[in-house]
């Protein structure tokens, strides 16, 4: 597959001297190999990642990286070659719980030793290009790339207790995916999400119902570890 600039750059950001980029390892083309650390780049779904995953984490260790966008410039390039590019913002802001829509995929590899997971927050611009071959939400606009701006935080996550810390202090225990929204103030579609993946990897559990609505807690120690 092509390569994208943010890939390029972030690839390039972790590599180290001695590192061995673009090895085979067991078949699988891997980003970087640091001795028995093999680091991955996603910055597309990880529902492409997730076969290479459950094949090599029984055998290796995995450090998977994910950039998010908290600020976004989109650059439009235009089909008519006299008409300038334009660069605008997006209103579209990246946050840490945005990884959840990604980590559904991989939920059951969660607990695993071998896996840590390293989000990146960053400053992206997004090339558009004019050629009809695109989404029809872009209205055939085709995004040719992603490139880096600058990397404004970064936040390992290295185990259950890890992403439970992501979970709000003040959440009332137990409680539910409206109680998630209004605490972390998200919307209640990505609480939703947060939480199903939550439970599907045991940083969570199903307690009870209020009303309609199903309940969640933190599992007492030592329960929810695969």
């Amino acid at each position: 597959m092509t390569e994208t600039s943010l890939h390029a750059s972030l690839k390039s950001w972790y590599s180290q001297p001695g590192d061995q980029i673009e090895t085979l390892v067991d078949g699988f083309i891997i980003d970087i190999r640091r001795g028995d650390l093999l680091i991955e780049v996603q910055t597309r779904s990880f529902s492409s990642l997730r076969p290479k995953l459950e094949y090599l984490l029984p055998s290796y260790r995995l450090h998977v990286v994910h950039p998010i966008a908290v600020e976004k410039w989109i650059v439009k390039k235009y089909r008519d070659k006299n008409t300038q590019p334009s660069r605008r913002k997006s209103p579209q802001r990246g946050r840490l719980e945005h990884m959840f829509k990604e980590l559904i995929y991989i939920s059951h590899l969660l607990p695993n030793p071998n896996l840590s997971v390293e989000i990146i927050l960053t400053r992206e611009e997004v090339v558009w290009v004019d050629d009809g071959t695109g989404s029809w939400r872009r209205k055939g606009w085709r995004i040719a790339d992603r490139s880096l701006i600058d990397i404004l935080e970064r936040q390992v996550l290295f185990g259950l207790e890890d992403y439970r810390s992501l979970l709000p202090s003040n959440l009332p225990q137990p409680f539910t995916t409206t109680d998630l929204a209004e605490r972390a103030n998200i919307p209640r579609p990505l609480a939703q999400m947060m939480t199903y993946c939550m439970r599907k990897s045991g940083i969570i559990e199903l307690n009870g119902k209020r009303k309609q609505a199903y309940c969640y807690a933190i599992p007492q120690s030592g329960r929810g570890i695969l």
